[in-house]
């Protein structure tokens, strides 16, 4: 039920930490978002621009109802739940994200999905040195 595009990218870093986090993001968008639940991978850089710039960012999008821009950043962490949600999960699952995303020095963070209803999720690691 998740399509995924992009080209194979290489990070380095713990492999089972990386699966975490990753199964993290999907497992929150087939909770709390809607289908299509889109996986998007590509070469950046710094600020999210495609091409080979030494990063590599992930989005994980869904066409549920959104985020609320005064929860996006409240949402990654622990044991936060926005008013009126409640959660069978233990309220770990982003912040888990996050901090996985940053002892890897990375970034994750929440958007409003440009063309349509619903959320993203834009990881960002460095790239795999060669």
């Amino acid at each position: 039920g998740v399509e995924v595009r992009g080209e194979s990218q290489m990070v380095d870093g713990d492999p089972r930490l990386l699966r975490r986090l990753l199964r993290n993001l999907l497992e929150n968008a087939l909770r709390h978002g809607e289908p299509p639940i889109d996986v998007e991978v590509f070469a950046s850089d710094t600020d999210g621009n495609r091409g080979p710039h030494g990063r590599v960012t992930l989005i994980v999008s869904d066409a549920g109802r959104g985020v609320p821009e005064l929860e996006r950043d409240r949402i990654f962490e622990s044991f936060y739940r926005p008013p009126g949600m409640a959660s069978a999960d233990g309220g770990l699952g982003l912040a888990l994200v996050r901090q996985i995303a940053q002892s890897h020095h990375g970034t994750v963070h929440c958007e409003a999905r440009g063309d349509a209803v619903g959320t993203r999720f834009v990881l960002d690691l460095p790239a795999a040195e060669n």
